[in-house]
């Protein structure tokens, strides 16, 4: 195992940010950590960094202690935290270059790394540039630049996406795709659950400092009831005819709002086929029909009975 954390407890005087969290990264995953704001996935970070002190438990990287003073292993970890940290005076690579720096001591070779780093995420023509100059988007890419360019084996990134732009969060998460082909193990924290569901190959859901579930995307999805949610655009839709969707075997909502009449099934067959022959037996006028699966979203919902937004 890259990571393997037991039974990690934090207590903030009478809070408890962590409770006896326990879980493990493998090699080669992208491993993602979702909850809403304030679920303890920034604490868990840091201890994991040995950045925070904890009250109990056992933190492990590349199967050995971790501690504050293990930089034989931190050696093998790069960081990219939520908020932007660079130094205003340099430039672009000035600032991959300072913190490659940290860990590549040949000029040579640092100066490669670095080059690598900047084409990686696309600075290459914003190379002089000082931070000031840059977009909150190419800021977020610099951030990144100084966390990998001494080609880590561990790569951390904690919100990586806060407020930026969709064009740099799609390059972004594409980026961050490819380090993971390029050998490298991740764990990414986010509340945006599309990103998570997007990039992640196995994922931890955390609410108060607890893992309330951790799978795949897919066995996420399985742990619910839900099956699908069907939305219909359609029109003139009266309290009798909710009401005789709501009759239907496998319904668990049915709501009406702004010409689009949207139906929650539990898991099972002809759902859709079911809510389409009510639909055409009640003579209901409808435009466009659609149906989804589960999101993760709908997964957090379920199991916390809140939005994962919150």
């Amino acid at each position: 195992m890259v990571v393997n954390v037991k039974n990690l407890v934090k207590r903030y005087g009478d809070l408890i940010a962590l409770d006896h969290l326990s879980f493990s990264v493998k090699e080669g995953e992208i491993f993602g950590l979702l909850g809403p704001n304030g679920s303890g996935k920034t604490t868990a970070i840091n201890c994991i960094l040995s950045l925070l002190k904890y009250d109990r438990g056992e933190i492990e990287l590349f199967g050995q202690p971790m501690t504050p003073n293990a930089y034989h292993l931190k050696r093998d970890i790069g960081i990219v935290m939520q908020n932007v940290a660079v130094y205003d005076e340099l430039t672009v690579h000035g600032n991959v270059d300072y913190f490659c720096g940290l860990y590549v001591k040949d000029k040579p070779l640092r100066n490669k790394l670095v080059n690598e780093a900047l084409a990686f995420v696309g600075l290459e023509e914003f190379r002089n540039f000082y931070p000031k100059k840059l977009s909150g988007g190419l800021l977020r890419r610099l951030n990144i630049a100084c966390g990998i360019a001494h080609k880590p084996k561990l790569i951390i990134m904690d919100e990586p996406t806060v407020a930026v732009d969709p064009q740099s969060r799609n390059k972004i998460l594409e980026g961050i795709v490819e380090l993971r082909h390029q050998g490298a193990t991740v764990i990414y924290t986010s509340h945006y659950m599309e990103e998570i569901e997007q990039i992640c190959t196995r994922i931890m859901i955390l609410d108060k400092g607890k893992a309330i579930a951790t799978g795949t995307k897919d066995e996420l999805k399985a742990m619910i009831s839900l099956g699908e949610k069907i939305t219909v655009e359609s029109y003139g839709i009266t309290d009798q005819h909710l009401l005789r969707l709501k009759q239907l075997p496998n319904t668990v909502v049915v709501d009406y709002k702004d010409n689009q009449l949207v139906v929650k099934s539990r898991k099972g067959i002809n759902n859709l086929e079911t809510v389409l022959e009510v639909i055409k037996k009640e003579n209901i006028q409808f435009g466009k029909i659609y149906s989804e699966l589960p999101t993760l979203n709908d997964v957090f919902l379920e199991i916390t009975g809140k939005e994962l937004r919150d």
